[in-house]
């Protein structure tokens, strides 16, 4: 059984996964999973960390899930449809479902450290805008990435 509760000291000391986006070489970031570690299915709770000069992700939007993020130490910026906004510590972001497109990056000089929170539902479609490209998911598992140019909307 996966435990219910995670101890800072534990948490402090525990290694991150280092993440690359697979549709970004400079989207890298290392993530605590604390979500995935008491059994959360519903829900992703991660504890981020962007080295200097990196992006958290790809520019997307996901068109059924709510994502936020909750900035702990570090500045950068975060990119939200045209717009770009200055981030620190204490800042709370949040993604609405079918809104605009997002990605953050590390534009200071320490690591960007956030908490970030995204349902999880057993189907979504993400938009990348930027790559024209659109990413089925279906129970998180089976993913279909399609080129814009071949969607046939009915």
């Amino acid at each position: 059984m996966k435990g219910y509760i995670l101890k800072k000291a534990d948490i402090d000391t525990m290694d991150g996964k280092p993440f690359t986006h697979f549709l970004n070489p400079n989207a890298h970031r290392i993530g605590r999973p604390l979500g995935d570690l008491t059994g959360l299915t519903g829900l992703g709770f991660h504890l981020i960390t962007v080295p200097q000069g990196f992006e958290s992700t790809e520019f997307h939007v996901h068109l059924y899930e709510d994502e936020c993020a909750y900035i702990l130490s570090g500045t950068g910026q975060v990119v939200i449809g045209e717009n770009i906004f200055d981030i620190a510590a204490g800042d709370f972001i949040g993604y609405r479902a079918g809104g605009f497109a997002h990605t953050m990056k590390n534009t200071g000089k320490e690591p960007l450290e956030c908490i970030v929170v995204g349902q999880r539902l057993a189907h979504d479609i993400c938009d990348y805008p930027k790559q024209q490209k659109r990413l089925y998911t279906n129970h998180g598992q089976n993913q279909n990435l399609v080129d814009h140019q071949h969607i046939q909307e009915q």
